[in-house]
């Protein structure tokens, strides 16, 4: 199928449909798809991988089967191998090794490749008893095994995923190997190959580390979960809910981009292809009404890569920060939500005002339009009977479980069913949902009521996903498989049921074709997950390299020299790093490599400069960054496929994204300096206000940056907005000038100060010492004191002991496990300074006049506007006389 519509300059552009599939399969699912036995054993070994998964995280493994008994177990290690395995495989049958190889067939070197690398990725599962019996000492045979896979891993590293990823493992390679000979400042003893070998490819601290099994455990079951969801048609579902809901607004069809493409993010995980599947349908839309091609393109891509950061996937990283950062799954998505909704809202507030500035108009609606008092209370009463429904789920399902026992599970899943097949039989009454071509002319809106009850039936595998992590406590891995039963169950029953419900034939058609799309979804999610089974693997290289060579800390005495100490200089710096490592990189790869790499970097220097950084803002610090470079010229592969679609040019529509991701790169230094933007520490009525003034903070940032409020802003206006938008995010870096948040006390006077000091306060204290491996050390550290009689009490009850030596405070004994070990003090460091919090005026205070500045700007360009208006209508006034 081809698609035609105009450029920019009204050029008429052609969009070959199975181009813009061969680039999502490119980057994605390998763009080989051979023909005969060999299409089928790829498409076998495919469906295979997905059935093991599901096998592994499923309860059957360990159930007493008759005669047999339980079978089919594997420790984490094994599994690890195994995903692997089939990764491997799959990328040397799947990728082709050069632009001319054959696409339709599989030539035997890569047969013959695929299968060395599969046996090479295999070796831990193989030959796990011996490798257990002997660590650290590798014979000639594990030193081979490990030299083909890793080989054969950076190949098929470049085949899935472009030589950047492989380029940095082989950089990390050679620093491990050659450390002794490199320049001072990063130099270190180096290792030898079998030292190199053994701790990249025999165990778990390089290829087969965290980021495996990370995989392995979890990421693949939602990759499934989003592949089965998308087959099923939830995508086209999204795309028209969307479309129906904000089409008639200005800019309409963009504000639905945008929120079609964030919920297909929500379960597709790759840029790249949430923006050829929902940019074939909303580039042109947005094209149609007053968009240029670069802008049109600029805003799928700004509204695609966000996907990357909403939970609940993130592109797979919420998974890896839970191994990462030590908490819990629901304590990450928590955390990261707030700061990935405001940059949502603040996307469609910037298409609202790009719209403002054409003066476009959104697409008419279908039917009467109702009065907006009457869609407010509509809206209203649509969220209190959600509410209902929610807490009738809740609190029902808390009776039910006591009330029938072992039984509690049968009697759920059967009220499942039937609100299935009540939803699938509202579903039945109205016709199915089809995409049109955008290319048409539209002479009306889907309407709401009937598209939004199309496909309710969805959203429930996606309830039992968030019952089951956030109410249940269930792992993410077990989670995402019950929603992936459900979500087979759908797949094998929705249209037989609506075929019943339409009283048509449900034997034959039906019946088949959803066999067939369970077929497809469960072969499309392992090819889905080759790229990140390899990225995974290729990124635990660098991980391991890390551990292995110590070279974080060689990096952070590299970003101190080059910000000269400055916080601000070297958060800036570590942006721009995590943006070049991101570069070419998918988003897990992405994730891992950053981390690593730079996340130390933060948390040093910041505790070095005076800023204790909560490790989970850190982590969202870089990783922000990181995919960032999916938008960011000249790589940004997602801006890219944007203007294959929309025939703009690539490198404009990038640097036009950039400019509209501007509030994502604002966010996370506003949120390593306010970390209640993270929801760190608040209580619900303190997040709610958080989430209304931080929206407005950055609505009034996006107008500054847009150069458009209620007009066209004059400069000192885009400063003052600037400003306005700081005192909202950060109303204390005012307050704080205003009135010292901490008094300092002198090193001497610390114990006797400790007898006026309530127990519960926090403290700061500011060290002199030695990090791990002997080299001089200052920075700052967060104790709350703990309760006691006398200042000596509360401080030995905390964990520490004091000792004046010489006019020096030195710490004299730290309890073991104590609260003072835990914040980082230690025996024979000496403490050079102790603050402690005085009473500050509420931080809010500073809202007041940031508002006031506010309100007058808007009533600055509102009379602006009002005689632009005027003006404008009397010169078309006299355009018609003239006439």
């Amino acid at each position: 199928m081809t698609r035609h519509h105009s450029s920019a300059d009204d050029t008429p552009v052609t969009v070959d449909e199975k181009e813009l599939q061969d680039m999502v399969s490119a980057n994605d699912t390998g763009a080989r798809i051979p023909g005969g036995w060999q299409g089928k054993l790829l498409l076998t070994v495919a469906l295979i991988w997905s059935l093991f998964q599901l096998w592994i995280a499923s309860p059957l493994p360990f159930y007493d089967w008759p005669l047999i008994g339980s079978f089919g177990i594997f420790n984490d290690t094994e599994v690890r191998a195994l995903h692997l395995g089939f990764a491997i495989f799959l990328a040397f049958t799947a990728y082709p090794a050069l632009a001319h190889s054959p696409r339709d067939r599989i030539p035997t070197l890569d047969f013959v490749l695929s299968l060395l690398a599969a046996l090479g990725a295999s070796y831990l599962f193989l030959f796990y008893e011996q490798l257990a019996s002997r660590p650290g000492l590798p014979n000639t045979q594990d030193i081979v095994a490990s030299v083909v896979g890793l080989v054969l891993l950076l190949e098929a590293t470049r085949r899935t995923l472009g030589p950047p990823l492989m380029i940095v493992a082989m950089v990390f390679l050679v620093y491990s190997l050659g450390g002794a000979y490199m320049p001072e400042i990063i130099a270190h003893k180096g290792v030898d190959l079998e030292q190199l070998l053994n701790h990249q490819w025999l165990t778990t601290e390089g290829v087969f580390g965290i980021a495996l099994g990370v995989s392995s455990s979890f990421v693949f079951l939602f990759v499934l979960f989003g592949a089965l969801l998308d087959k099923a048609g939830a995508g086209n579902y999204f795309i028209q809910v969307a479309f129906s809901l904000l089409g008639h607004m200005r800019g309409g069809p963009a504000k639905a981009a945008v929120v079609s493409s964030g919920l297909t993010g929500l379960i597709s995980g790759s840029s790249i292809a949430n923006v050829v599947t929902t940019g074939t349908f909303t580039i042109p839309m947005m094209k149609r009404v007053g968009f240029s091609s670069e802008k049109a393109g600029a805003v799928e891509v700004a509204s695609s890569v966000n996907g990357q950061i909403m939970p609940p996937v993130m592109g797979a990283a919420a998974f890896l920060m839970v191994e990462y950062v030590g908490i819990s799954y629901v304590q990450v998505i928590t955390h990261a939500f707030l700061p990935a909704l405001i940059s949502y809202i603040a996307l469609i507030y910037i298409v609202h005002l790009e719209a403002l500035k054409q003066d476009m108009k959104g697409l008419p609606r279908q039917g009467v339009v109702k009065p907006w008092h009457l869609r407010l209370i509509g809206l209203l009463s649509g969220f209190l009977v959600t509410c209902a429904i929610a807490g009738g789920v809740y609190y029902g399902i808390g009776w039910i479980k006591p009330a029938f026992g072992a039984y509690a599970g049968i009697v759920i899943s059967i009220l499942l069913m039937a609100a299935y097949a009540a939803l699938v039989r509202l579903a039945a009454m109205g016709p199915d949902l089809k995409l049109d071509d955008p290319n048409e002319p539209m002479l009306a809106l889907p309407e709401v009521g009937a598209t939004v009850k199309s496909g309710l039936h969805f959203l429930l595998p996606v309830v039992v996903l968030v019952w089951c992590l956030m109410v249940e406590r269930l792992s993410p891995g077990l989670s995402a498989f019950w929603a992936t039963v459900l979500m087979i169950f759908i797949l094998l029953t929705q249209r037989p049921l609506m075929a019943f419900f339409r009283k048509e034939d449900l034997f034959d058609g039906p019946i088949r074709q959803g066999f067939n799309e369970l077929i497809d979804g469960l072969i499309t999610g392992a090819r889905n997950m080759i790229g990140i089974g390899i990225a995974t693997a290729t990124a635990g290289i660098i991980v391991g390299a890390v551990s292995q060579t110590g070279v974080g800390s060689v990096l952070a005495d590299l970003v101190e020299v080059l910000s000269m100490g400055n916080l601000l200089l070297m958060l800036l710096l570590t942006a721009i790093l995590s943006l070049i490592l991101g570069m070419g990189l998918p988003t897990t790869a992405n994730y891992i490599v950053v981390s690593s790499l730079l996340a130390p970097v933060v948390i040093s220097l910041g505790q070095e400069a005076g800023l204790i950084v909560p490790l989970i803002a850190v982590h969202l610090f870089v990783f922000y960054f990181g995919i960032m470079a999916d938008v960011t010229p000249p790589v940004g592969l997602a801006s890219f496929a944007a203007a294959a679609v929309s025939g703009g040019d690539p490198i404009r529509t990038g640097f036009v994204a950039f400019s509209y991701s501007l509030r994502t790169a604002a966010l996370p230094f506003l949120f390593i300096f306010n970390t209640d933007l993270l929801l760190i520490d608040v209580t619900w009525v303190e997040g709610i206000q958080v989430f209304i003034v931080a929206t407005i903070a950055m609505l009034v940032f996006t107008a500054a940056t847009q150069g458009y409020f209620f007009s066209r802003n004059r400069w000192y206006e885009t400063i003052l907005l600037l400003l306005i938008a700081f005192s909202l995010f950060r109303p204390g870096f005012w307050m704080d000038r205003i009135v010292e948040p901490y008094q300092m006390v002198e090193p001497s006077s610390v114990v006797s100060t400790m007898d006026q000091v309530e127990a519960g306060t926090e403290l700061r204290f500011w060290i002199d010492g030695f990090d791990g491996v002997g080299n001089a050390r200052s920075f700052v550290t967060h104790l709350a004191l703990a309760e006691g009689a006398t200042g000596v009490d509360r401080l030995a009850n905390t964990g520490i002991e004091f000792l004046n030596d010489d006019n020096r405070l030195v710490v004299d004994f730290v309890g073991f496990d104590s609260a003072a070990e835990k914040a980082g003090l230690a025996f024979d460091q000496v403490v050079t300074g102790v603050q402690v919090p005085q009473a500050q005026p509420p931080h809010q205070l500073i809202f007041i006049p940031a508002l006031a500045l506010l309100i007058v700007i808007r009533g600055l360009q509102l009379r602006r506007r009002k005689k632009e208006e005027e003006h404008k209508s009397k010169e078309d006034g006299q355009k018609a006389v003239a006439g």
